[in-house]
């Protein structure tokens, strides 16, 4: 312990055990006092049998820290511990897609209505974080494999006022070739007010994961010329030349996504905006 003219220093650094235990919390600002580094908690879960979580700066960077001493809370060290454990009746609990879970609700009687996705992982994501609501509501999730042939798809559907489709497009930019097939398969007899085709900007479904999620600054830039999925993955430094690697490369990817918070607003409002057509 340091002293001055006053006796014991204020800023002595106080005793481990005299610190008091604060229950770590998704939101709570953070300063580590070691690197100065402070950001809001965006994770904690349970890895190699420690306790380790998430912190996001303002400039939307994340660095990973273990619990225990070493941290701030409005300037105040603090021994953080694990998350207090919730009674059962704290109140209405949430799916992964952010709304309220009904409980004891069976899964409704499949409806006639569909979402399509363009292929496997688009549906393996939508299913991960809305499955749950999905379920509920009875609409079955599709993937396409590719929409080169969306118009004669949607008119082998055959849409009607209680057969919709609500579509999700990867890359539906203005002047793309995706655009141009939306407006072919809007065109089919019956699709109008019964087919709804969104998209995301994204070149693949894989990019709708926020970077932060996967504790990196941006995704990594893919030469011309070269698969997407194969490039992701080289730059990654993950095995990548076989369809299984991308088959387990892609697994990887979707573990780290928990909830709705781990995918970026451009996809989650136009999942949220087929689900809303589909049971309007």
């Amino acid at each position: 312990m340091s002293y001055d003219q006053w006796g014991p220093s204020e800023l002595a650094a106080p005793k481990k055990s005299t610190l008091p235990d604060v229950p770590i919390e998704l939101g709570m600002v953070l300063e580590d006092s070691q690197s100065g580094w402070v950001g809001a908690v965006t994770r904690v879960e349970k890895s190699g049998g420690m306790h380790v979580f998430s912190l996001e700066d303002r400039r939307g960077k994340t660095r990973t820290f273990e619990l225990g001493y070493g941290f701030l809370v409005e300037g105040r060290p603090v021994r953080l511990t694990p998350p207090a454990v919730r009674a059962s009746n704290a109140g209405p609990k949430r799916t992964a897609s952010g709304s309220f879970a009904v409980e004891g609700a069976r899964a409704r009687v499949a409806r006639a209505s569909r979402i399509w996705v363009e292929g496997k992982h688009d549906a393996e994501l939508v299913e991960k974080v809305w499955g749950d609501d999905l379920r509920l509501e009875g609409i079955v999730v599709e993937p396409l494999h590719g929409v080169d042939d969306l118009a004669a798809a949607v008119a082998e559907f055959a849409p009607g006022p209680q057969r919709r489709l609500g579509i999700l497009v990867d890359h539906l930019v203005e002047g793309s070739k995706e655009s141009r097939i939306a407006q072919r398969a809007l065109g089919v007899p019956g699709a109008a007010g019964n087919v709804l085709i969104v998209g995301h900007p994204y070149v693949d479904v894989w990019q709708a994961i926020r970077p932060q999620t996967l504790g990196i600054p941006a995704w990594p830039a893919v030469p011309r010329g070269t698969d997407w999925k194969t490039g992701i993955l080289r730059a990654f430094g993950w095995p990548h030349e076989t369809a299984e690697d991308i088959g387990l490369g892609w697994q990887k990817l979707l573990g780290t996504v928990r909830t709705y918070a781990d995918l970026e607003p451009a996809l989650l409002g136009r999942v949220e905006e087929v689900i809303d057509f589909l049971t309007a």
